[in-house]
């Protein structure tokens, strides 16, 4: 999806765990190791964006992880709880324009991906073990750190 603002736009990236590995695919504009994600579009809130883009990128259906809450989510006519992020983190995307990502976890039901949209296809999709995450090149710290800790809260 294009950018919404010329300044700022709010996206979701998605931490999928499965069996203690971490999948992450490669970005085929910024040759980095990213987890599937992208921008929260007009029409859908940050977790309707979160489960879409998963879909969109690698083919899973996905219930986000609500480490948090302990109780069932209220929905109503007049307002519904979201799931809230484990993180939230601002990052250029270049000199004018910038990305404040929503950072999720979800327990992946299959390791078996299938990059479901044509814009969406991926020079490489892999799920890393906790113990190759800190020796894979082309990972920003931030893709580790937030892959780690899903690692560890989902193993």
């Amino acid at each position: 999806m294009p950018h919404l603002h010329e300044k700022i736009d709010f996206t979701v990236d998605v931490y999928l765990v499965y069996k203690g590995k971490v999948l992450l695919r490669m970005h085929d504009k910024y040759k980095q190791w990213f987890p599937p994600g992208g921008h929260i579009e007009l029409d859908e809130d940050p977790n309707q964006a979160a489960i879409r883009e998963v879909k969109e990128e690698v083919g899973i259906d996905i219930q986000l992880y609500d480490g948090l809450l302990t109780k069932p989510l209220i929905n109503n006519d007049d307002s519904r709880e979201l799931i809230p992020p484990f993180f939230i983190d601002m990052h250029p995307i270049n000199n004018t324009h910038k990305h404040i990502s929503l950072v999720y976890f979800a327990k992946a039901p299959t390791d078996k991906v299938t990059q479901m949209v044509k814009r969406e296809k991926s020079e490489g999709i892999k799920w890393f073990l906790e113990s190759e995450l800190t020796d894979v090149d082309f990972i920003l710290p931030r893709i580790k750190k937030y892959a780690l800790r899903a690692v560890k809260e989902l193993a």
